[in-house]
């Protein structure tokens, strides 16, 4: 039994020496002088010895156990000191370096492009104005000269706004809805009663798509000019001012004969796509943006009578001419941006926002 002590003073020492850190050396002391440690059954075996021999084995276990006790304290004193000189030497700051500074975010790209687009029209008089983006069907179909049996007011393409009970909410002007376009805007305007009107609003619209060129939730920009003598010409020189000015003098134009039920005549304006040129392809492959050379900027003409008459006036008095288009379209169509897929704005990967 006092080999068996000694022995086992004997190897503690050699195992301390070579520890590396304090929970190893925790480990060990468990395993040396637990109340199930090495020692503690060794110990067991007192009980078996005469009066005299647990005398001799008792010293002798009294003084490896102190042995040992020292040897650990040792240990941990070292480690300890170790794990110190290694923390100071991770955490160490020369405070005489400059500091990190903090880092700034800046407008989103969508953002800029309403500014940018503000700011254009704003130069010919444009002034802006704000219109609901929950609003009553009626200012966002009716009043713009859209049937109830019209397919853009079906559930598959408008959002309708529902109770708590899941039926659709009704009131005073019929069904609530998100506003599919900004054009909800027009004849509240007029109502207004404040003429002639030069306006421009640039809100969110809701609609039941999604691909690389639509979301469901998109921002739009209305203008809208009413007076008593507005005409086509003046229509396409305010479109050729902002696509001189925002896209640059190398982009190119064309206005195609459409319908639209709030406006007559009506036409869709389209510009040279900026991702593959102009010509449809890129690397022999069909643009994924344009799939044809052409980007429909958004839809433009002269107020319906009809709408005009929504609005509280007399379409023999007064005309006007109304466009819409949608601001992350027209921002993707910009020379430099090369965006080919509209739902990289909204994902929120700062790889990607940072750029702009």
């Amino acid at each position: 039994m006092e080999n068996e002590l000694r022995q086992l003073a004997s190897e503690s020492e050699k195992q301390l020496i070579g520890l590396k850190d304090l929970a190893a050396l925790e480990v060990l002391k468990i395993e040396v002088l637990g109340r199930k440690g090495k020692l503690a059954e060794i110990m067991k075996g007192i009980a078996t010895l005469s009066v005299d021999e647990k005398k001799v084995i008792g010293q002798v276990a009294n003084e490896v156990k102190a042995a040992i006790e020292t040897g650990f304290a040792a240990a941990e004193s070292r480690l300890a000191g170790a794990a110190e000189e290694s923390k100071n030497a991770a955490e160490w700051l020369d405070v005489s370096l400059p500091g990190v500074k903090p880092g700034v975010g800046h407008l989103h790209l969508t953002t800029q492009a309403i500014e940018d687009i503000t700011n254009i029209f704003a130069h010919l008089g444009f002034v802006r104005s704000r219109h609901p983006e929950v609003d009553w069907d009626y200012y966002a179909f009716e009043a713009v000269n859209m049937p109830k049996d019209h397919p853009a007011r079906d559930d598959w393409e408008t959002f309708f706004i529902a109770g708590a009970d899941g039926e659709q909410m009704t009131g005073k002007k019929g069904k609530i809805v998100l506003t599919p376009h900004t054009s909800n805007g027009q004849v509240r305007e007029m109502e207004k009663g404040v003429l002639p009107i030069r306006m421009v609003s640039i809100g969110k619209c809701y609609r039941r798509q999604a691909s690389a060129r639509h979301l469901p939730m998109f921002h739009q920009f209305e203008g809208l000019v009413v007076d008593k003598k507005s005409s086509v010409t003046e229509l396409k020189g305010v479109c050729d001012y902002f696509a001189k000015s925002y896209f640059g003098p190398d982009r190119v134009t064309r206005l195609r004969p459409y319908h639209f039920r709030f406006t007559e005549p009506s036409f869709e304006l389209d510009i040279s796509c900026g991702v593959c040129g102009g010509v449809g392809k890129i690397d022999g492959v069909k643009c994924k943006l344009c799939k044809e050379g052409w980007l429909e900027l958004g839809g433009a003409g002269m107020v319906h009578p009809n709408v005009i008459k929504a609005g509280g006036l007399d379409p023999d008095e007064y005309s006007g001419f109304a466009f819409g288009w949608g601001v992350e379209r027209t921002m993707m169509m910009r020379a430099g941006i090369n965006i080919d897929d509209i739902r990289l704005l909204y994902r929120d990967d700062l790889r990607f926002i940072r750029q702009f």
